[in-house]
């Protein structure tokens, strides 16, 4: 069986102890390339009978899928989401496998962001290697209200961290997860308005779907405070397009930090965000970390061995299993 691993940015896929189960395959392809026409990339995956995605990193349209005539598995690290056209694996016959995820590193992500921002760490770092010596002033987080928009898995866990902290968390999202947010002993906002205006960091934790796309607009970010901090480590399309640098320049939240783009990889130097000395952005890493591939990559990989084996796992579109 020819299977190929996609999208391994770091070269690091083939050092995790996880990618021993492929051992008794014969042909295992990684690329570590980010290849978005869907005619070069198809034949660089000429043969190709199963697919191991790297989380969202390639789109699989029907541009891609019409040129891939072996294809029979794709195998997903965590879930599925618009990076897959299901319609498209329907109609060429490709089975799709979903993996799991985990809120750890994300979350951990998170907060590391929130901190720099507030105590301004990369500005104070540079300065120092620029022969400077405490460049400026940040703020601490005990006191501060945290406002977290999607009080999920890593919602959660971000508000317990700011509970540690000392800081306040105010909720915002579906009424169910405002009151389950009231259970937890943390606080509802009562409105969105007061959401953007009260929070001192706001951390988006929303799945992106419909509903959610653009649901962050300008005039959302106007409303927040000239020293309040947004931070978004979920996706970039929640916020409308333009929304954040247009509301940066005028002050208003102050800071940001930022872990997803709407175009990645993001290799130009030039940028909007990174040249704004109050963005800290780092390269989408929130489930970048060893523990966090060994889960991700191990699942997918099981997914595959079962799938090869007879026994698929996981198959969010059973019914190609079925065609003859």
């Amino acid at each position: 069986m020819s299977i190929a691993i996609l999208d391994d940015y770091q070269h690091v896929i083939q050092g995790l102890e996880c990618f021993n189960m492929l051992d008794e395959q014969e042909e295992v392809l990684i690329l570590h390339t980010a290849e978005k026409d869907p005619a070069r990339l198809a034949a660089a995956l000429d043969g190709v009978e199963v697919l191991v995605l790297t989380r969202e990193r390639t789109d699989i349209n029907e541009a891609l899928l019409s040129r891939l005539p072996h294809l029979r598995l794709i195998s997903q690290t965590g879930k599925i989401s618009r990076h897959i056209d299901l319609d498209a694996c329907n109609k060429y016959g490709v089975a799709v496998a979903e993996g799991v995820g985990s809120p750890i590193a994300p979350a951990e992500l998170t907060w590391a962001l929130i901190m720099n921002v507030l105590r301004q760490i990369p500005a104070a770092i540079e300065g120092m290697k620029h022969g400077k010596w405490q460049v400026n002033m940040g703020q601490s987080v005990h006191g501060k209200t945290i406002g977290i928009w999607g009080y999920g898995k890593i919602g959660k866990m971000v508000a317990n961290y700011a509970k540690v902290f000392g800081a306040r968390v105010l909720v915002w999202g579906s009424e169910a997860s405002r009151e389950k947010a009231l259970e937890d002993g943390f606080d509802k906002a009562a409105s969105k308005a007061a959401f953007f205006s009260q929070a001192d960091v706001i951390t988006l934790h929303l799945r992106l779907n419909e509903s959610t796309t653009g649901i962050v607009q300008e005039i959302d970010l106007d409303m927040m405070k000239p020293t309040a901090v947004l931070i978004n480590t979920a996706r970039a399309e929640l916020i409308a397009p333009d929304a954040l640098p247009n509301a940066l320049k005028k002050g208003r939240p102050g800071f940001a930090g930022i872990d997803v783009y709407e175009e990645e990889p993001v290799y130009n130097p030039d940028d909007e965000l990174l040249k704004m000395p109050n963005v800290v952005c780092t390269p989408h890493i929130g489930y970048v970390e060893k523990n966090g591939y060994e889960l991700y990559f191990g699942a997918a990989f099981e997914n595959v061995i079962n799938f090869l084996q007879g026994t698929p796992t996981h198959i969010v579109n059973p019914q190609v299993l079925r065609q003859p």
